[in-house]
């Protein structure tokens, strides 16, 4: 296994270049704004790839494993509710995300040559063809 490492887009192109297998992108604010980037380097160095939001996978990518973010925003929300109504920080818990999402991406897929085993699919929460 090896860790790659990129702060600027110029890495993320280099990382690219080292032969893998398979890649797992990690969840890093960095790399949600270069979805595009990151799913067409995958595409076209035909690796096969798992990505931390669905986003990346709507984008093309392979397979997506993370939190929810919509229900991530609701989170916050209530939270941001419950401080302007008055409530102190130090009466409120520690929120976890709770709502993880798997999405498959099956075109991709049959551009990479893969099948996907049907009790994978039977358990996402989203395929997309």
């Amino acid at each position: 296994m090896h860790i790659l490492n990129a702060s600027t887009e110029s890495e993320i192109d280099a990382a690219f270049q080292v032969h893998a297998d398979a890649l797992a992108i990690a969840p890093d604010s960095f790399f949600i704004g270069r979805s595009n980037q990151l799913v067409a380097l995958a595409a076209g160095h035909s690796v096969p790839t798992i990505y931390p939001f669905r986003d990346f996978t709507a984008a093309g990518g392979l397979v997506s494993y993370g939190v929810s973010l919509p229900d991530l925003y609701r989170q916050v929300g209530v939270y941001t509710g419950k401080i302007l109504r008055g409530a102190g920080s130090a009466n409120m818990s520690v929120l976890q995300p709770t709502k993880f999402e798997l999405v498959i991406n099956l075109k991709t897929a049959q551009a990479l040559n893969l099948v996907i085993p049907p009790a994978m699919l039977a358990i996402a929460d989203e395929v997309i063809e």
